[in-house]
């Protein structure tokens, strides 16, 4: 019995060891982190107004979804019941025609050779949700601050994406606020935002970006953990207006802006079959132009209202016309996007006309690293870590001689 106890012992010994090895690990990793010093941006301005979707083609949309988890390391993450067979199966089946596995810290190379696909993963393990979806990943980053994320924290993350992504989209900001609205007037050197989500809308979060200044542009997806509920799928997309399905098509267009995020009604328990009948065709975008500073909109199907928002996401104009609407920028508009919610309960969420010099439009600058407070950080922090190691060994070294 005695041997068994010392067996036992042992081995919590070594699971404590562990644990205190891996937090230190993470300890040195935030002390590490860069302080950068973040600039507050300002409106959209100029003289010209950019519209993504000006002389758009009705005919060239694409349904797609960028967030699905399929079976991954072992089965110990979300969606380890999903096969990429099954995957691919179900959204064939409700209309869409880009399918991108977002697994878990790892590219899925599943139909690899195929024209339409598109290497994604979803980068992040921390506690706050604070992730982000990688779209054109050409290779998985490891480094991540799991117990808690500071702004610092989060833009050091997406200064390490950069290099290696095409598009770097914050996941579903609202979600346990991994972002907060205060992180999005002052995080850059993005290109996007998951506003549509099947756990969170994030609205107020992209308004907050926009209304600094920052053109970042919105995805939608169903972020499904179980393709076999039909409650999880087919309730989200991302429509990409493109001549074609390449992958250099479909990320020039999302990073311009001319997609769209959709919310498909989901009636709750609602079967496979009727799900697939009622969402197989969407209503249709036809135009979206802007002409002097008239913003005109028209689509295919009955609208139920148009609301246009602009600057701190104020509501600056309701319409209720069946197939059109129109907003005329004024002078203090800096931008304005359009959520059109059609009689079926489907909403399309445009992204925003705004401001522009006339190249393209503004994008904050990654914040510059403040080298002054980062030492300080690292000097005190890594001086604690050493005055908590010497006094660690002095007391068992006094153990052991008492």
């Amino acid at each position: 019995m005695r041997t068994i106890f010392k067996i036992i012992f042992f081995f919590l010994k070594a699971l404590g060891l562990l644990i205190l090895m891996l937090v230190l690990v993470f300890v040195i990793k935030y002390i590490s982190c860069p302080i950068f010093s973040f600039q507050p941006g300002k409106p959209f301005e100029g003289e010209l107004i950019y519209n993504p979707y000006q002389d758009l083609n009705p005919n060239h949309w694409h349904k797609g979804n960028f967030q699905v988890q399929s079976r991954a390391w072992g089965g110990i993450t979300s969606g380890s019941g999903n096969s990429n067979e099954d995957i691919y199966k179900v959204y064939k089946n409700l209309g869409y025609e880009i399918i991108a596995t977002s697994d878990y810290q790892r590219i899925n190379r599943f139909q690899l050779d195929e024209p339409g696909y598109i290497p994604v993963y979803e980068h992040g393990y921390s506690i706050p949700k604070t992730h982000q979806v990688l779209i054109g990943a050409n290779r998985v980053l490891w480094k991540d601050y799991p117990f808690f994320q500071t702004i610092h924290n989060k833009q050091n993350i997406i200064n390490k994406l950069r290099p290696d992504n095409q598009l770097i989209f914050l996941a579903h900001p609202k979600l346990r606020d991994g972002y907060t609205i205060h992180d999005m007037r002052l995080l850059a050197n993005y290109d996007g935002i998951e506003v549509l989500n099947n756990y969170r809308t994030s609205n107020e979060h992209w308004d907050a970006a926009l209304s600094a200044g920052n053109y970042v542009t919105l995805i939608g997806n169903d972020d499904a953990h179980d393709i076999s509920n039909p409650d999880e799928i087919g309730h989200h997309c991302t429509l990409i207006n493109s001549p074609g399905l390449s992958q250099q098509n479909i990320i020039k267009e999302l990073k311009s802006g001319r997609s769209i995020g959709v919310k498909i009604w989901r009636p709750l328990g609602e079967t496979m079959e009727a799900k697939i009948k009622r969402t197989s065709t969407l209503p249709v975008l036809k135009k979206a132009q802007l002409e002097d500073h008239e913003f005109l909109i028209e689509t295919d199907s009955v609208i139920r209202e148009v609301r246009f928002i602009g600057q701190n996401g104020e509501l600056l104009k309701t319409s209720v016309l069946p197939f059109s609407a129109v907003y005329t920028f004024t002078d203090k508009d800096s931008y304005v996007r359009a959520e059109i919610e059609f009689e079926n309960q489907i909403t399309f969420y445009l992204n925003p006309v705004c401001r522009y010099d006339g190249n393209s439009p503004a994008k904050m600058k990654a914040p510059e690293i403040d080298l002054y407070r980062t030492w300080l950080l690292r000097v005190i922090g890594f001086a604690t870590l050493g005055f908590l190691l010497v006094n660690y060994l002095k007391l068992r070294k006094r153990r052991k001689m008492a």
